[in-house]
């Protein structure tokens, strides 16, 4: 076999990457609690469980998860994980994306290693949205980002094809292919 051949050690890194977006589901706001500890609402812990179901169906697995450190994408990122199964990854908590704005979070994402085909990062509002509007081509689905841009619900998935590297996604150039809010 020659050296450059594919071998089970050898990750291929061409082709599109896959960029999911998620926004937490429903929060609660209980007396005497402040927002980064704000736990998921009755209705957050029925509807999270269907982001992972929706991923599982499209056969979307994502092999990195960042996720916000608060409570309520944390909680967000277990129900997601647990509906992906043996085949979901080790989360990553990154407190930068608590608070962030867009191009914070876009800074976390461009830290990503290479070798990661499918990345999912969750975190909140208004960056989610912010950030889908930055990157979205004009090659996107129309619909996909109409709809994402006219309303941001909780538990809202943006799917994007990025065709360069992680570090140079800046602006304009992932395809949305998909923005969806996942219900039981």
């Amino acid at each position: 076999m020659p050296a450059d051949a594919a071998t089970p050690d050898r990750i291929d890194t061409s082709g599109d990457k896959t960029l999911i977006l998620l926004r937490h589901a429903k929060s609660d706001w209980p007396d005497g609690v402040n927002d980064h500890d704000r736990p998921l609402g009755g209705r957050g812990n029925r509807e999270a469980p269907a982001a992972g179901q929706w991923l599982a169906g499209q056969g979307l697995y994502p092999d990195m998860i960042l996720c916000s450190d608060a409570v309520r994408t944390r909680q967000t990122c277990t129900w997601v994980c647990s509906e992906l199964g043996e085949k979901a990854p080790t989360p990553y908590l990154d407190s930068r994306l608590y608070e962030a704005d867009a191009t914070r979070a876009l800074a976390v994402i461009n830290e990503t290693e290479e070798r990661v085909r499918t990345l999912m990062v969750i975190g909140h509002m208004p960056w989610v949205q912010d950030l889908g509007m930055r990157i979205a081509s004009v090659d996107s689905d129309e619909e996909a980002v109409v709809s994402m841009a006219e309303r941001y619900p909780t538990l809202g998935l943006q799917v994007f094809k990025v065709p360069g590297e992680w570090a140079s996604l800046d602006g304009r150039d992932a395809r949305m292919t998909h923005f969806v809010v996942p219900r039981p």
